[in-house]
């Protein structure tokens, strides 16, 4: 029993929050992804490895970037975001931070969400699938549904 009475341990006592851990590494994990991409997007890279569907048609369409900035770069700072916030998160003293919680749940929940738009354009308009922005759109579905346990935080005060 805890020093309080209950029968939950203290909070510094408790390890870092396993979601914000995983969240960590699938972020790592995207950001390659995204990098490899924008790597291509500016010329970095020869003609695109795609194993699996038609990477280049889909990274030549009008829908690979938002006015002049490469869709792969949006990825790329976002995983940056999402890594950096929920590294942040299992530091000592952050474990339960409201804003860091709200952070990773709005983020990956806006992730999700365009990288649905994403599969949808390669479904119904593109016709065409790119492997890697399918990898990547696993991995923020992956992200957000690591995120899910950060509502419970969002409420509280911000620590």
């Amino acid at each position: 029993m805890s020093e309080s009475g209950s029968d939950q341990p203290d909070a510094p006592t408790l390890g870092p929050p396993m979601n914000r851990m995983a969240i960590a590494v699938l972020a790592l994990a995207g950001f390659f992804v995204a990098l490899y991409l924008f790597a291509h997007n500016i010329g970095l890279t020869g003609p695109i490895v795609c194993g699996v569907g038609d990477c280049g048609t889909v990274q030549a369409s009008p829908y690979a970037k938002i006015g002049p900035i490469p869709v792969s770069l949006v990825g790329v700072l976002g995983y940056v975001a999402l890594f950096s916030a929920s590294f942040l998160g299992i530091q000592p003293g952050r474990r339960a931070s409201a804003p860091i919680g709200a952070f990773l749940f709005l983020s990956s929940l806006g992730g999700v969400s365009y990288s649905g738009y994403l599969t949808f354009l390669e479904a119904y308009v593109i016709n065409a699938w790119c492997q890697y922005c399918v990898i990547s759109a696993i991995i923020m579905v992956l992200i957000f549904s690591a995120s899910l346990p950060e509502l419970r935080h969002m409420g509280r005060r911000a620590s």
